[in-house]
């Protein structure tokens, strides 16, 4: 996983809550067993309608937002089945840091480990962000040394994160990359046991 340290980005506003992981990567492209490929199926059913057709009032379809690296959601993101595969999805078409309310405890946790960002903010933060939001071109900066967001007119915000976690994103490490930290440490232990 690449390291997250300060990250510019467009923002995607996606004003709704309790989107679950199901609405996040539908059940039916879950057949996967790699990490990638399932951008392309992000909000399937929002994004899509029965025909396949694009649908273009969903704000992942719009130009403006092409390209975007920030996502801006409603509270309870990520919740229902606590499938991986969210994650991946959300990282695979592009997304770095998702900003919301409240998330789902095992969505959250699944973040970190798959290295995005998940950043709490109360709802008047992420009201005032979507409503920038709706302007082309729109972005925040997001400093994870510093643990915070703001804009080039002023708007600005600190979020907390938890020690360890902050760690994970700030090396780029998921959690094999944490315990490869301590090969000195198991190697000397393994060698003390022959």
């Amino acid at each position: 996983m690449e390291p997250l340290r300060t990250l510019q980005g467009l923002v995607c506003p996606l004003n709704r809550t309790n989107v679950d992981t199901d609405q996040i990567i539908p059940k039916q492209f879950l057949k996967r067993i790699e990490r990638s490929g399932f951008g392309q199926f992000l909000f399937y059913n929002w994004r899509f309608d029965d025909a396949g057709n694009p649908n273009p009032d969903f704000p992942l379809n719009q130009p403006q937002y092409k390209g975007a690296s920030i996502l801006v959601a409603g509270e309870n993101f990520g919740c229902g089945s606590s499938r991986e595969h969210a994650p991946w999805a959300i990282q695979d078409f592009g997304f770095k840091v998702i900003i919301a309310p409240s998330y789902a405890d095992i969505f959250k946790n699944n973040t970190v480990k798959n290295g995005i960002l998940a950043i709490q903010a109360s709802d008047e933060q992420v009201q005032t962000i979507m409503k920038k939001a709706e302007s082309e071109g729109y972005s925040l900066t997001v400093n994870l040394e510093e643990q915070k967001v703001y804009d080039n007119e002023g708007f600005q915000f600190q979020f907390d994160i938890a020690p360890y976690p902050k760690e994970m994103l700030l090396n780029g490490w998921d959690e094999i990359g944490v315990t490869l930290t301590y090969e000195d440490k198991i190697t000397r232990y393994e060698l003390a046991q022959k």
